[in-house]
């Protein structure tokens, strides 16, 4: 088994963290640094109660820079990145350019130009960025990528996704409800389906946008091998009525061709699975998350044109 490895982590106070501290420990690595300007940290004691913590980024960074001026063993050699979204570019470039690798949450990056100047400094300075794109190791996933490529016709697969995942009034009071800074609804909670889709169905040829605002969106997507209507909320009014009326606050659902994708169970393992494929060297690429941060901004910016026949199910109840 390889040395341990050391780890800082950014964003240590956000909902995704703790799935990193576990990963981390589960590879047996250490957790050495972490970051927040919240200090509700108390989870850090579950995993890794002796770490350095931080709420002042200038500390942080003095400490990582002290660190990597020291003797081999006290250098980070990989940082987390669990911040908002629009400082994971600033937060990828602080990693590699600190001498560490760095591992990022969805979405990489708001905008794709951004992986342009990301994989320059990796160039530059010989370090690699690694994303977390955790469904595409999900095995229920990967048999459905290998039956479509094995069945490929010339037929297009007919796909319907909603993902509806209920958040309070502080949802839009928060970051997360702030465009400029998560993305928007579609990039947010979104982000990671859109690149499920080109997983499994190819490149993309076509994007319409059926309806967007700050608590839902619903389009229509081509990729090479399928048609797809999506429709994501986080409003509870649009979970379905009887789910709703049972306490049920979230609901997903994927169709190909009529047939519903189960692949609900086996989510608690991804992220331990991710670190394991980023510390063999397998980590996905910088390159490997254009297609779905293209699909995000471009919702993001397209007109939004009434649906047809092309339109998600969920549309027709509004």
């Amino acid at each position: 088994m390889s040395a341990s490895k050391n780890f800082a982590l950014i964003g240590a106070a956000g909902y995704i963290a703790p799935r990193h501290m576990q990963a981390i420990k589960a590879t047996g690595n250490r957790l050495v640094a972490a970051l927040d300007p919240n200090d509700s940290v108390g989870i850090i004691d579950s995993h890794f109660p002796d770490a350095d913590f931080f709420t002042e980024f200038e500390r942080f960074d003095r400490h990582v820079d002290l660190r990597r001026r020291a003797e081999s063993e006290g250098k980070i050699d990989y940082v987390s990145i669990c911040s908002p979204n629009y400082l994971h570019d600033s937060h990828v470039r602080f990693a590699l350019r600190s001498g560490a690798n760095a591992i990022c949450e969805k979405p990489l990056v708001l905008n794709p130009w951004n992986i342009d100047g990301l994989q320059e400094i990796e160039r530059e300075t010989g370090k690699k960025v690694n994303s977390i794109l955790q469904l595409r190791l999900h095995p229920a996933i990967i048999a459905l990528r290998e039956k479509v490529q094995a069945k490929q016709n010339g037929k297009k697969h007919e796909v319907n996704l909603a993902y509806i995942t209920s958040r309070g009034h502080w949802y839009l009071q928060s970051w997360k409800g702030d465009s400029k800074k998560s993305g928007g609804i579609a990039t947010n909670i979104g982000v990671h389906f859109f690149d499920m889709l080109h997983f499994i169905f190819g490149d993309l040829q076509s994007n319409v946008v059926h309806l967007y605002d700050d608590t839902k969106s619903a389009g229509y997507l081509e990729y090479e091998n399928a048609r797809v209507r999506w429709f994501l909320s986080v409003d509870v009014e649009d979970v379905p009525l009887a789910q709703r009326e049972s306490g049920q606050r979230t609901y997903r659902s994927i169709t190909v061709d009529g047939e519903e994708i189960e692949f609900s169970g086996g989510f608690t393992e991804l992220h331990n699975r991710s670190y394991e494929e980023i510390l063999a060297g397998r980590g996905f690429s910088l390159e490997e998350n254009r297609t779905a941060i293209e699909t995000v901004a471009a919702i993001r910016t397209s007109k939004v044109v009434p649906a047809t026949d092309n339109g998600h199910p969920f549309l027709r109840k509004k």
